[in-house]
């Protein structure tokens, strides 16, 4: 960002506020909302650094911003939620996987397909972000078949002030996540440790957790194999599913907002606006709600 304002546009730093303010004209239209925005904080960044003022906060900016943002508006992307009938065919083949890898001995097959079980519908059920799928550990889960799982996050997006949170979930009679990350903690013997690892060629488990980016590549690759496509997924799409089947089961927006952990109403919105799927079937007769 620096280098573009600076060897690119050619501009000069320390900066002006008018010259951020005709970078910033200079390419309206041209770069996304979203860009421009990271192109400012990074110069805040830089003269911040630098023991300079900081003239991305000057009104002059502010203003030519704003009506850049006005004659440009953002058009926000959201990430496909995944529909229950997706999830029930995903998670379908993916045991159709493990039973395969069983019969063949194929244990690295049957490590991937008890880990992405067990992530996927964690993900879902509990409206994890990635980020938080890859800070489990394994020390810090109870999981009771036919019971429930509890999962204790020491920080968390929502948690500002890093006083950790613990979530539970119920077991269900189908796309159950309790019994999924039991039956993967089983199959790959962890005892500490991160709870979702990467898995080499071989079957061997990496030592650290897999990182939040690589949640989405996992996800894809994953419908894919189970012939759904999947370029509008990401690991957004399992929380924006939970979402959507919660709002059209009944769920209340405070109750939703409380078992996601959504503080912003607004922020909770955005992820039950209508969809053209309705009539989703319930699961069992213990309800994730209950």
């Amino acid at each position: 960002a620096i280098e573009h304002f600076e060897v690119t546009w050619g501009g000069f730093l320390p900066a002006t506020s008018d010259s951020v303010a005709r970078y910033l004209v200079a390419h309206a239209g041209v770069l996304s909302i979203n860009t421009l925005k990271l192109r400012l904080s990074a110069l805040a960044q830089w003269h911040s650094s630098q023991g300079f003022a900081d003239p991305t906060k000057a009104p002059v900016v502010r203003k030519v911003f704003k009506g850049i943002r006005a004659l440009h508006p953002a058009r926000e992307k959201q990430a496909e939620p995944l529909q229950l009938q997706h999830l029930e065919h995903l998670i379908a083949y993916l045991a159709l996987e493990a039973e395969q890898a069983l019969a063949g001995h194929d244990q690295p097959r049957l490590l991937r397909a008890r880990r992405d079980t067990a992530l996927i519908l964690l993900g879902f059920w509990r409206g994890f972000r990635s980020d938080e799928l890859c800070r489990l550990e394994v020390e810090q889960v109870q999981a009771v078949a036919s019971a429930g799982i509890t999962l204790y996050l020491p920080r968390s997006k929502s948690d500002r002030e890093y006083q950790g949170k613990t979530y539970q979930t119920p077991a269900l009679a189908r796309l159950c996540p309790v019994q999924a990350y039991i039956e993967w903690i089983t199959a790959a013997a962890l005892v500490r440790g991160p709870v979702f690892r990467s898995i080499d060629r071989w079957g061997n488990l990496g030592d650290e957790p897999l990182h939040a980016n690589s949640v989405i590549p996992l996800l894809r690759q994953a419908l894919s194999r189970a012939g759904i496509a999947a370029e509008h997924y990401t690991s957004h799409s399992l929380r924006r599913g939970f979402a959507t089947w919660a709002h059209r089961s009944g769920w209340d927006l405070k109750s939703l907002m409380s078992y996601v952990g959504w503080k912003d109403m607004k922020s909770a919105m955005r992820y039950i606006e209508a969809s053209p799927f309705v009539g989703m079937t319930q699961l069992s007769e213990r309800s994730v709600g209950d």
